[in-house]
C-alpha cells in the first residue's frame, strides 16, 4: 500500500485548482438552508459545471457516464473542492454519493444508462427511503410492503427521515418481498419515481432548524418491475453496497471542512483571548491529531477499495464511528471558544451546526451499529444476542 500521490495525481490536483479558481467566484449567493427548492436548484447548478468541465462522476466507471478516475483522484477532488470552498454535493447528497454508486455496482446495463447521466449533468435528484417510523436502527426491521401485480410492484408503508424527500425526482427505496422470510431476506432494492401517485411527503424539522429530511407516506404506489436492482429478495446484499459508500465515502469530504473550521477556531481564539487557555489549547491540538488521522484512514481505505475493486471494506465504519464523535468534539470546542452567551444565539451558523453534529452519530447507521460490524467483521468476536 502506498499513501504518497503520484507525479498524474498531483498534475490532476494542478489542473482541478485551476479550473476552481475560474468558476467558483461566477457562483451566484448560496441560498437559505431551509429553502430547499433554492438549495436545489443551485446545487444542480453546481453540479451542471462540474459536468460540462469533467468534474462529474469523476470515479464512475465511464460506461456509467463517469470519467473512469482512480478513487485517490476522487480523493484529490474532495480535499481541493473544500480547500477552495466549493459548494457541497447538498440536494445530490444521495443520487452522488450512494444511489448512483450502488447502480453503478449493481444495475443492468438499461438502469445504469437510464439513471445515472441525469444524476451527474444535475438533473435528477435522489432521496433515501430507507428508515421506517418503528424500526429504530434496525434497518432489516421495515415494515413497508410491495406486493407484484403483474409488471408493478404495489407498495403500502411509511418512511422517515427520508432525506431531501421534499425537492427530489427519485428515491432508493427498501421494501419487503417476501414478509415470510427470516428478517435479513425478502427484501428488495427499488427505484421509485417521486412523482407517482400515492405518494404523500412532509418534510421534518430537526434539532437545527433545517428540514433537509421528511416523512413519506406510500398508499398502493405502483412501480415497475424494472426499476428492482438486483434480484428480487437480494435486496439486502444490495443495501450493504449501499451503506458501504454511505460509510465509507460519503462523508469523506467533510473531514477537510472539519479542518477548516478547526483553523478558524484557533484564529478566532487567537483573537479574543481564549488562546491563552492551556487545557483549550490542547484540546483543539488533539482535534487537530485526530482529523489527519481520520485523512490517514480515509486514504487507506481508498487504497484498500482499489486494490479490491472499488466498493468501499468495513473501514469505513471505523473511519465513521470516530468521524462522528470528532465532529461532535469539534462542535464542541466551537462552543468553548465562542463563550456561553454566543454559543446559544440561534441565528449563529455555529451553532446550528453543533446542533446539526449531533445527527451524525445517528445518521448512516448508529455508532453501536458500526461498533457491532468493527467487533464481529474485524475484530472477529461472536456475534451480541
Amino acid at each position: 500500500m502506498d499513501l504518497a500521490y503520484t507525479e498524474a495525481e498531483e498534475e490532476f490536483r494542478r489542473r482541478l485548482r485551476e479550473w476552481l479558481a475560474g468558476a467558483l467566484p461566477g457562483l451566484p449567493p448560496k441560498p437559505s438552508p431551509d429553502d430547499w427548492p433554492a438549495r436545489r436548484a443551485y446545487d444542480t447548478t453546481w453540479q451542471r459545471m462540474l459536468y460540462d468541465a469533467g468534474y462529474a462522476g469523476l470515479h464512475w466507471p465511464a460506461d456509467a457516464g463517469g470519467r473512469g478516475a482512480t478513487p485517490t483522484q476522487h480523493l484529490i477532488y474532495l480535499e481541493e473542492t473544500e480547500k477552495a470552498g466549493a459548494p457541497y454535493v447538498g440536494a445530490n447528497f444521495v443520487g452522488l454519493l450512494h444511489a448512483g454508486p450502488t447502480i453503478a455496482a449493481e444495475g443492468t446495463a438499461e438502469q445504469r444508462a437510464r439513471w445515472l447521466p441525469p444524476v451527474l449533468r444535475g438533473e435528477a435528484v435522489w432521496c433515501q427511503g430507507f428508515s421506517e417510523p418503528d424500526a429504530g436502527s434496525d434497518l432489516a426491521a421495515l415494515r413497508t410492503r410491495a406486493v407484484r401485480d403483474g409488471d408493478s410492484y404495489v407498495i403500502s408503508g411509511a418512511k422517515t427521515w427520508t432525506s431531501h424527500a421534499e425537492v427530489a425526482d427519485w428515491c432508493e427505496l427498501l421494501v419487503r418481498t417476501d414478509p415470510d422470510a427470516p428478517k435479513h431476506r425478502g427484501i428488495s432494492w427499488l427505484a421509485m419515481p417521486m412523482d407517482a401517485p400515492g405518494i404523500t411527503v412532509r418534510p421534518l424539522r430537526t434539532l437545527a432548524g433545517s428540514r433537509e429530511f421528511a416523512e413519506m407516506f406510500l398508499d398502493e404506489v405502483r412501480v415497475p418491475v424494472r426499476n428492482r436492482v438486483g434480484a428480487e429478495n437480494d435486496g439486502w446484499r444490495v443495501t450493504m453496497v449501499t451503506l458501504s459508500f454511505e460509510r465509507g465515502t460519503a462523508f469523506v469530504g467533510e473531514v477537510v471542512a472539519c479542518r477548516r473550521t478547526l483553523d478558524a477556531l484557533a484564529d478566532e481564539a487567537r483573537r479574543n483571548g481564549r488562546w491563552d487557555d492551556v487545557v483549550l489549547r490542547r484540546r483543539l491540538g488533539r482535534l487537530n491529531a485526530e482529523f489527519r488521522a481520520l485523512w490517514r484512514l480515509t486514504q487507506w481505505n481508498v487504497a484498500e477499495s482499489e486494490r479490491t475493486g472499488g466498493v468501499p471494506g468495513t473501514g469505513g465504519s471505523v473511519f465513521k464511528l470516530r468521524y462522528s464523535g470528532a465532529r461532535q468534539e469539534l462542535y464542541g470546542a466551537a462552543a468553548e471558544v465562542l463563550g456561553g452567551g454566543d454559543a446559544f444565539d440561534l441565528d449563529r451558523e455555529w451553532v446550528l451546526d453543533r446542533l446539526s453534529s449531533l445527527s451524525y452519530t445517528i445518521a448512516a447507521g448508529t455508532s453501536q451499529i458500526q461498533r457491532n460490524i468493527v467487533a464481529e467483521r474485524i475484530l472477529g468476536l461472536p456475534k451480541g444476542r
